[in-house]
């Protein structure tokens, strides 16, 4: 397989943001949270499975999975946050596996929002890179972005190590406190490093 990096990040901190900093290098990108959604959708394997276990009260009326109701229950209950993880992440972990030995790339990147809390993926990786920011700026954005009460936000990051933990167990950091267009440099920065780290791997 090819050199990976695990990038990783609380809600809102910009994974999506510096990946596609990343992809505009050439870099091959895979990102669990878009898996997740595409094997939990009507007729792909994660989906029968979440409807037998939670129950069609979490299905919209086109009988696709209702994402806000089921995110509601998993964050308030962390019994139905195991039962919904050991549905999907087995599926997701497959499907990583699968996309990566296909990579010709010098290395590429797996963006996984909890690799340090959960084993899976993480066993994969050579390098954990972590996007940080302040927490108070990461509740703005996911309110502007997706108009959850910021309670409810904080909900979500109470369920993922805390910002000084996550940092301690960082290879590398990208810094998105600022302006968007202060992560481009310090991608191509960590794309050069990575490149020499993936050589020297490959000798």
């Amino acid at each position: 397989m090819p050199y990976l990096v695990g990038l990783t990040g609380g809600i809102g901190s910009g994974k999506t943001l510096v990946a596609d900093a990343f992809a505009a290098l050439g870099v091959d990108i895979v990102d669990t949270d878009v898996l997740a959604h595409r094997l939990s959708a009507a007729g792909q394997p994660g989906y029968a499975a979440i409807r037998e276990e939670f129950g069609k009260g979490i299905l919209r009326p086109d009988g696709e999975i209702d994402r806000n109701t089921l995110r509601r229950i998993v964050f308030r209950d962390g019994d139905a946050r195991t039962r919904l993880e050991s549905l999907l992440h087995p599926l997701i972990g497959a499907e990583v596996e699968r996309q990566v030995r296909r990579w010709t790339g010098a290395y590429g990147v797996v963006v996984v929002p909890l690799l340090l809390e959960r084993e899976g993926v993480r066993s994969l990786v050579d390098r954990v890179l972590v996007v940080d920011c302040p927490e108070d700026e990461q509740v703005r954005r996911v309110v502007a972005r997706n108009g959850f009460p910021p309670g409810e936000v904080r909900a979500i990051m109470a369920t993922q190590l805390k910002r000084e933990q996550r940092l301690a167990a960082a290879d590398d950091v990208v810094d998105n406190a600022g302006p968007p267009d202060a992560i481009a440099p310090q991608v191509a920065v960590l794309d050069r490093r990575y490149r020499a780290l993936a050589a020297a791997a490959d000798r």
